[in-house]
C-alpha cells in the first residue's frame, strides 16, 4: 500500500483522524496538500512531515467556501504537479435533537460535513481524471448507517455522505476515479471528547460508554488512517462505492 509519486489533498488535516491520515500518507510517500481552519495545528503537522523528509504544504482553507476549495486543487497542481487522491475528513458535531439544535448549528453541520465534500470534489475530480484517475475517500460515520441519540444533524449529514459517496462512485468510475467512504465508530479524538461536554457528562463516563462494543474499546485515529490508506491505494483497485465500517464491532448487531 504505497503512495509514492502520488499527490493527496486532505481536509481536516490538523487534528484527530485527519492528522493521523496525513502522517501515514506522508510515510507512504505521498506529496500532501493539507487543509484546516486551525492554522497553528496545521502548520505543526506540516512541519512534522517536512522535518521527517516528507513533502507537505498547509493552507488554512475554509472548505465550506467554493473559492477555497478551488484554490486547494490549484495549489496541488502548482506545488506538486497534479492530484491523485482526496480525503474529505473535515467534520463537526453538535449533539442535539431536532427540537434543540439551532438553525445556525444545523446549517453549519451540513456545510462542514456534506457541502465541503461536494465543493472539494467538484474541483478535484477534473484534475484527478486528467492525471489518469485516482481515489476519493470520504469520512462518514457509523451514525451514517444507524441513528444515534441527540445527534440529528450529525446523523443526517453522515447519512448524506454515505449516499453521496455511492452516487459519485457511479458517476466517476468511467473517469478512473474510485470513491469510497469510511464509517468509523467512536475514535479517540478531541471531537469525541467534546461530545461529553456538549451532553453535560463526565469524560470518563462518556468514554466508558463509547467503549461498549465487541472489541471493548474505542478506536485510535491511526486505525482509521490505515483504512484510508487501503482505499487510497491500488490495494483496493476493484473497490468503489462502498462504506467501510471501522468500529470495533459497534454496529455488528444493528445493521
Amino acid at each position: 500500500m504505497t503512495l509514492t509519486g502520488k499527490v493527496a489533498l486532505i481536509t481536516g488535516a490538523a487534528s484527530g483522524i485527519g492528522r493521523a491520515i496525513a502522517a501515514l500518507f506522508a510515510r507512504q510517500g505521498a506529496c500532501l496538500v493539507l487543509a484546516d481552519m486551525n492554522e497553528a495545528a496545521g502548520r505543526d503537522i506540516e512541519q512534522e512531515i517536512t522535518s521527517a523528509g516528507g513533502k507537505a504544504v498547509f493552507n488554512g482553507a475554509d472548505v465550506t467556501r467554493s473559492d477555497d476549495c478551488r484554490w486547494l486543487c490549484e495549489l496541488a497542481v502548482r506545488q506538486f504537479g497534479g492530484l491523485h487522491v482526496v480525503v474529505n475528513c473535515a467534520g463537526t458535531i453538535r449533539r442535539a435533537s431536532v427540537t434543540e439544535i439551532s438553525e445556525a448549528d444545523w446549517d453549519r453541520t451540513m456545510a462542514v460535513n456534506v457541502k465541503s465534500i461536494y465543493l472539494t470534489s467538484r474541483y478535484a475530480i477534473p484534475v484527478i481524471a486528467g492525471n489518469g484517475g485516482g481515489a476519493i475517500v470520504n469520512i462518514a460515520s457509523g451514525w451514517g448507517l444507524a441513528g444515534g441519540p441527540k445527534a440529528a444533524a450529525y446523523c443526517a449529514s453522515k447519512g448524506a455522505v454515505v449516499l453521496l459517496t455511492k452516487a459519485m462512485a457511479i458517476d466517476h468510475g468511467p473517469d478512473g476515479i474510485r470513491v469510497n467512504c469510511i464509517c468509523p465508530g467512536d475514535t479517540d479524538t478531541a471531537m469525541l471528547r467534546s461530545e461529553a461536554t456538549q451532553l453535560g457528562e463526565s469524560s470518563d463516563r462518556f468514554l466508558a460508554e463509547a467503549a461498549r462494543r465487541p472489541l471493548g474499546r474505542i478506536g485510535k485515529p491511526e486505525e482509521i488512517a490505515q483504512a484510508a490508506l487501503y482505499l487510497a491505494t491500488e490495494a483496493s483497485s476493484f473497490v468503489t462505492g462502498t462504506a467501510l465500517v471501522v468500529d470495533g464491532g459497534g454496529l455488528a448487531g444493528s445493521i
